[in-house]
């Protein structure tokens, strides 16, 4: 899954992108208010981790902009105003969620997970392919009784495919939401977890297997649907 912080502090900001990267998330970060509509407005997120006091817009302006666009990305307001009416204010402008600091790890991360549970399309705990699982709290793929752990970037490749199993994903698609727009990672690395993907598969004995359609990007299928 791919979030978004718009902090202005260094730290908080270096800490959470941390945080969240230890617990499998992909996640972009700004640091100001022009920056976090600009991406809100262009990429796709499953969830906004949004300050209200940054410089440039403020965050109360970036999410009642998104709102005003039908952007129904979930959003986590963090601020250090904790009284009632800013709460109030924030929920009222269409934030999912509202947390105050200073806050503790567990709570901000059981915070986020509640966030992305109210997404209005609801991902399961596990995803589901032919006969192959991905379980998205442990990171195993299993297919019958073999099981395996995902490395971070292995399982975050493998939740695309799984999450649009038979559609080709473009090579900038992974780029895009697994690296981030500012990563100088080469797109070939994109190859290198796919190869990994594939051994894996196999040794799990999966009837499934990823397909690489040569320009155009990589598709999940039943082995045996192109013959």
């Amino acid at each position: 899954m791919k979030l978004l912080i718009a902090e202005d502090d260094p730290d908080i900001s270096k800490a959470l992108c941390t945080l969240l990267k230890h617990h499998n998330y992909c996640v972009d970060v700004v640091d100001n208010g022009d920056d976090a509509y600009a991406y809100a407005a262009a990429a796709s997120y499953d969830g906004i981790i949004l300050d209200i006091m940054m410089p440039g817009m403020d965050g109360m302006e970036v999410l009642r902009r998104l709102r005003s666009e039908h952007n129904t990305v979930p959003v986590l307001l963090l601020t250090a105003k904790g009284e009632v009416e800013n709460r109030v204010s924030g929920l009222d402008a269409g934030a999912d969620d509202y947390l105050p600091k200073p806050f503790a790890v567990n709570e901000f991360l059981a915070r986020v997970r509640a966030m992305l549970r109210r997404r209005e399309s609801f991902q399961a705990e596990i995803l589901r392919f032919a006969g192959l699982a991905l379980n998205l709290a442990t990171f195993e793929l299993s297919y019958g009784n073999r099981k395996i752990r995902l490395a971070s970037r292995e399982f975050q490749v493998m939740e695309l495919l799984m999450q649009a199993p038979g559609t080709i994903l473009p090579a900038e698609r992974f780029m895009e939401h697994i690296w981030g727009w500012d990563s100088d990672v080469e797109v070939n690395i994109v190859w290198v977890y796919i190869s990994n993907l594939r051994k894996k598969l196999a040794n799990l004995g999966a009837f499934v297997e990823i397909r690489a359609v040569r320009g155009v990007g990589y598709c999940l299928e039943e082995k045996g649907e192109q013959e």
